[in-house]
């Protein structure tokens, strides 16, 4: 950690109330720089008094409540030199956060009040198709299909021509790749909110005709999203089966990083869902996935060697980071009326 990382603020979601959560803020407790008194100090906007949550494991965290003082802000007195965020800003930017002064971890600009999922692909297929040309391979293989359709309406009906355009396309391009590859699984393609996290606002489609038959609980689904946030952009993109299981149930890999390492990873499994849907639903859990000896890279020496899928996985994870690095740059330029900058 950077010499000037010596004393941090962590502020969270309101919700972000799950155990695992909590264990993984303490433990960024206990990696922080030491040296100084509670150099890393967790926040939550609404705390007030301070509250303590207690751990399964018989340790507590506390949360003190966000201040601001001029264009830096804390908790009662402490002042950081660092904010680490963890919250996805679906609902905005809040004014506690606009022009500070300090460093905030990651950039604001890298919230889903900017971010849209197009965006992200766009910029992942240049730098998957650059790779996959480095390699010799289709990339396809790394890269899936994908369009945006904007102005729909799911509650009033508008925009379904646009919709159902793009599913047939991309149906039909997926049809086409699952052919010349002698792939025998049913063609899918995912819709989802083009901003957004938490599962939310996810719809598999297997024909273009069930984009007109959607019954009011599905366009309800689909019309908002966290936040209360309403759908008017939506990404649609091929589905890509789930192959892993655990335990008997689907299951996705979701790969960790710090900087450009993979450092781990967990399974997200859900016995209620099928290969072809969201597993990022209620029910899901989540099985730990050391990443020590998957992600060694495969033997080269060795003509024999099995196929390594998680070191594959790190791979495509990296890529991703290249991606959201690009992104974050282009992104940045329009955020320039937040900045400390722009308001000095």
């Amino acid at each position: 950690m950077s010499r000037c990382a010596r004393h941090l603020t962590y502020s969270r979601e309101s919700h972000a109330q799950h155990f695992l959560s909590a264990k993984c803020r303490r433990a960024a407790e206990d990696i922080a720089p030491r040296g100084h008194d509670r150099p890393y100090r967790q926040s939550a906007a609404g705390f007030v008094p301070p509250t303590d949550i207690e751990l399964p494991d018989g340790s507590k965290l506390k949360l003190e409540p966000l201040e601001r003082n001029g264009n830096r802000i804390g908790v009662a007195g402490f002042d950081p030199c660092a904010v680490l965020i963890n919250n996805d800003l679906s609902a905005g930017l809040p004014d506690i956060l606009k022009n500070l002064e300090q460093t905030v971890l990651p950039p604001l600009h890298a919230g889903w009040f900017m971010r849209r999922k197009s965006n992200h692909f766009a910029v992942y297929r240049d730098v998957a198709t650059e790779f996959a040309e480095l390699i010799g391979v289709d990339p396809w293989f790394i890269n899936p299909f994908f369009e945006k359709c904007g102005r729909i309406n799911f509650q009033e009906r508008q925009g379904e021509e646009c919709l159902e355009g793009y599913v047939s396309e991309i149906l039909t391009d997926i049809r086409a790749k699952y052919s010349e590859y002698g792939i025998t699984s049913e063609p899918f393609v995912i819709v989802k909110a083009d901003a957004g996290t938490y599962g939310m606002g996810i719809l598999t489609i297997k024909d273009a005709s069930e984009v007109r038959a959607l019954n009011r609980k599905q366009r309800n689904k689909m019309a908002v999203v966290k936040e209360g946030l309403e759908v008017h952009e939506v990404l649609v993109q091929e589905g890509i089966p789930t192959s892993e299981v655990v335990n008997g149930a689907a299951a996705e890999a979701v790969v960790y990083m710090i900087d450009h390492f993979v450092v781990g990873g967990f399974y997200r499994v859900h016995s209620s869902r099928g290969q072809d849907q969201s597993l990022n639903a209620p029910g899901m859990q989540f099985v730990p996935l050391a990443f020590e000896k998957p992600c060694y890279s495969p033997d080269l020496d060795d003509p024999d060697c099995p196929p390594n899928r998680f070191y594959a996985y790190g791979v495509i994870a990296r890529l991703a980071l290249v991606d959201a690095a690009v992104e974050l740059e282009r992104t940045q330029q329009s955020f320039a009326p937040y900045s400390a900058s722009a308001a000095a």
